[in-house]
C-alpha cells in the first residue's frame, strides 16, 4: 500500500482512505464505503485461453461481464486467469484485484478496458493493492495515473 500512495503522491493525486475488515468481493466492500456518493466499481483479471495475453477490466459493480460480448470486442476467448498467473503478472491475490497492481506489472503488457459507464462517474474506488483498504481517486485521477505509467487502455461499452 505504501508504494502506491507515494506514486499518487508523486503524481500529485488526491486521495481519500477507508479501512475496514479484510473483503473479497465487491459486495463485501460496499458495506464499508456505503455512505460514499454512488462510486463503486469491480476489477476483474482475465487471460486469452492460453494464458498469455492478461487484461484489467474496470466495470461498475452492478454489471455483470458479459466474457463472450468482450472476447469478440478483443478478438480472443476470456477467461478468469488462474491465480498463480495474477501473482505473477501483478503480484496480487484474488480479492485484492485493482489498478494499482500495475505498478507491479514490469513487462507493462496487461491491457486494460474500462466500462464506459465507468467514465460517468466522478470518482472511482480501489485497492491500493491491499484489500484491508479503499483508496478514492477522481475518474480524471484515474487516467492521469494511467498515462503517468504509459499504460495503454481503451474505454469501450461492456
Amino acid at each position: 500500500m505504501n508504494k502506491v500512495l507515494e506514486v499518487l503522491k508523486d503524481m500529485n493525486i488526491n486521495y481519500e482512505i477507508i479501512t475496514h475488515p479484510a473483503v473479497y468481493t465487491t459486495c463485501q466492500a460496499n458495506k464499508y464505503i456505503k455512505n460514499k456518493e454512488k462510486i463503486f466499481f469491480k476489477n476483474l483479471f482475465l487471460s486469452d485461453k492460453k494464458n498469455q495475453n492478461f487484461y484489467l477490466i474496470i466495470i461498475d459493480d452492478t454489471k455483470r461481464l458479459d466474457i463472450k460480448k468482450l472476447s469478440k470486442i478483443i478478438g480472443q476467448r476470456l477467461h478468469f486467469a488462474k491465480e498463480e498467473d495474477l501473482m505473477k503478472k501483478i503480484k496480487l491475490k484474488p480479492g485484492s484485484v485493482s489498478l494499482f497492481g500495475l505498478l507491479n506489472n514490469q513487462e507493462k503488457d496487461v491491457k486494460v478496458f474500462i466500462d464506459k459507464k465507468v467514465n460517468k462517474e466522478n470518482k472511482i474506488n480501489f485497492h491500493p493493492n491491499d484489500n484491508t483498504v479503499t483508496l478514492f481517486i477522481s475518474i480524471n485521477d484515474m487516467f492521469k495515473f494511467l498515462n503517468n505509467l504509459k499504460i495503454e487502455y481503451q474505454v469501450i461499452d461492456l
